[in-house]
């Protein structure tokens, strides 16, 4: 049980991708109506006993979803809207970026991680305060910066949705979910087996957004009401600790997803994802299909490639 492994995935443009054990697979539908696939091998430090340490793995998570994210959606990207020609010589790319796609990736990581925190972490604090002059209660006060929180997350995922482009990769979000339900249920990886499920699923980084709010609204409650900049400076600073504690909640609600606490738990972010997946089509599903057969068969093996009782799902 402690060694058992669970697959997880992003959508990217007009494809998915999906994490195994020492690779990331990529497929990607190209105009011209074929499947292009591709293998991203994982580093070290995402695939080494530090990635199983409770707390330390919740970082490493985030930044190589960011980093693998990025990669992705640049790549398929490519992918997408080059002719076949250019796709069979550039095939490997993905796994070999050049130094200046290495420093744009960090550089779009950094701008991320600023825009994540000073958009859901410093304006809500600032609003808070604002209203603060007429609240006396810190409690009051943190949980109006937590309902800001909240409202600023579901407000942008909700107008991000009204893109007709992000649409469309919010139903291979969708695939990729169903494709992977499939795969813990031990079903046949094809369209018909995997239109049976649901495009939520509890391992999803939007219930882990949603986590990181509740998580936040409890610490900074415990901080009271300290002055602007040390509270400014505590909600950066605390940033990674919130998120590596909202990981280990994911984890846990996963691994008891057939207990009432863990359903209760899990319900909200299940909700809120109604806002980030759609039905897909069977196009889409190919796609996601493809990409988990690809990672499954770079796993080598039929240990690694075995599918896993939903109720022992641990982590995306």
């Amino acid at each position: 049980m402690a060694n058992q492994f669970f697959y997880g995935g992003q959508a990217v443009i007009e494809g998915v991708l999906i994490r195994g054990r020492q690779s990331v697979g990529l497929a990607v539908r190209c105009t011209d109506g074929g499947v292009w696939t591709d293998l991203l091998p994982l580093s070290k430090i995402y695939t080494g006993r530090l990635r199983t340490l409770p707390l330390i793995r919740g970082i490493i998570v985030l930044v190589e979803t960011l980093l693998l994210g990025i990669r992705a959606l640049n790549r398929s990207a490519e992918v997408a809207m080059s002719p076949p020609e250019a796709r069979v010589s550039e095939v490997g790319l993905i796994s070999q970026p050049t130094k200046g796609e290495r420093t744009a990736m960090a550089g779009t990581m950094v701008f991320a991680l600023v825009f994540g925190i000073g958009v859901f972490f410093l304006l809500p604090l600032l609003g808070a305060r604002t209203l603060g002059s007429f609240i006396s209660s810190s409690l009051v006060s943190n949980l109006i910066e937590g309902l800001l929180r909240l409202s600023l997350l579901v407000g942008y995922i909700w107008m991000v949705g009204r893109m007709k482009d992000i649409q469309r990769v919010f139903a291979y979000h969708g695939a990729e979910h169903m494709t992977i339900h499939a795969h813990e249920h031990g079903l046949p990886l094809d369209v018909e087996h995997i239109r049976r499920f649901p495009t939520a699923h509890p391992r999803c980084g939007t219930a882990f957004l949603l986590t990181v709010v509740v998580v936040s609204i409890i610490v900074f409650s415990l901080l009271g009401h300290p002055p602007l900049w040390l509270a400014v400076l505590s909600r950066v600073a605390l940033v990674p600790v919130i998120a590596a504690v909202s990981y280990e909640l994911i984890r846990l609600s996963g691994a008891h997803s057939d207990r009432l606490p863990a359903r209760i738990m899990m319900a909200p972010g299940l909700t809120l994802q109604r806002l980030t997946t759609r039905r897909p089509d069977a196009s889409q599903i190919e796609v996601a299909i493809a990409a988990m057969k690809k990672t499954l068969a770079a796993d080598d093996g039929e240990a690694a490639a075995a599918p896993v009782p939903e109720a022992q799902a641990k982590e995306a």
